[in-house]
């Protein structure tokens, strides 16, 4: 990303000689590390961090600044189940709201590790990349029958709140009696789906597409879900290449052609460029993505 760097850390730093809100911005930015920054707003009072937690799982903190700033302060959005009170004073910087934002994340350990089981070991339906904010998985329990599961983020390994839908009443019922039946024997000793399986007396299905091609070369696009692009003049030195793009967020690791990447974000209306370089979102887990376009190679 270290192009990307360069042309945000350049535009701050002009922007930073003409006032003093500027100055203390491009100071604080500074302090936090250019290398975590991720988008900047045009007069920089709207930008984003990348934050790695424990787990090495990647967050993306997003900060609104005021004019009056730091007499206010920054408001806060991000991709979890809640958002922390931010401790403030005039004297606060954005690093101290990083260090806040870093201890939040390390509450929310416990819950992400019980909900990063749920989709690795049960069949999710409905979703590809579930929110990091969001409690509630629905779950595929056999034909035409689905549990909705709704984990406690203060206490994720704590008996859940359950509902069982589906087209076969007598399936959705039978669910139901057992789960009223052996819900006692929920252990948090036990992972969530031992728990689920042993109260329902039943194996659930696992999830689809679990065996993952070995060879990291041999991945499918993304959006084109060919292994390689086609054999074509236009192409030039792309043809028939394999994908060369990989989203930086490990929760998410989806791989492209950065050549498809670069049509498809040329498609969505907010995408933006700066110089030769097309910075947009991850079409599978909306993280941030950045690409040349002319040699259209990921920025590192």
């Amino acid at each position: 990303m270290m192009m990307k760097e360069s042309i945000e850390r350049a535009r701050c730093e002009e922007l930073a000689k003409s006032s003093s809100f500027y100055r203390k911005v491009y100071s604080e930015i500074e302090d936090v590390g250019w290398e975590s920054l991720r988008r900047l707003g045009g007069d920089l009072t709207f930008f984003s961090f990348h934050i790695l937690d424990k787990k090495g799982r990647a967050h993306i903190l997003e900060l609104q600044l005021h004019r009056d700033y730091p007499k206010s302060p920054p408001s806060l959005s991000s991709d979890v189940p809640y958002m922390f009170t931010l401790e403030w004073s005039t004297t606060s910087s954005l690093k101290d709201v990083m260090h806040q934002f870093q201890k939040h994340l390390d509450s929310l350990q416990e819950f992400w590790s019980v909900m990063d089981d749920i989709d690795k070991s049960l069949c999710v339906v409905d979703a590809k990349q579930p929110s990091r904010a969001s409690p509630i998985r629905r779950i595929r329990a056999g034909k035409d029958c689905n549990i909705i599961a709704h984990i406690n983020f203060n206490d994720p390994k704590s008996l859940p709140e359950c509902r069982f839908v589906g087209t076969e009443p007598i399936a959705v019922n039978n669910l139901h009696m057992l789960w009223r039946r052996n819900s006692k024997k929920w252990s948090k000793e036990k992972s969530f789906p031992e728990n689920l399986e042993c109260i329902l007396a039943t194996e659930l299905p696992k999830p689809l597409g679990l065996q993952v091609e070995d060879d990291p070369q041999q991945v499918e696009c993304g959006i084109c879900y060919a292994q390689f692009l086609p054999t074509d003049e236009e192409l030039g030195a792309r043809s028939g290449t394999r994908t060369d793009y990989t989203c930086e967020n490990i929760s998410c690791n989806k791989s492209f052609h950065s050549i498809c990447l670069t049509d498809w974000l040329r498609s969505i209306t907010t995408t933006r460029q700066s110089f030769d370089v097309l910075f947009g979102n991850c079409p599978y887990c909306s993280d941030p993505v950045a690409v040349k376009i002319n040699n259209m190679n990921k920025i590192d």
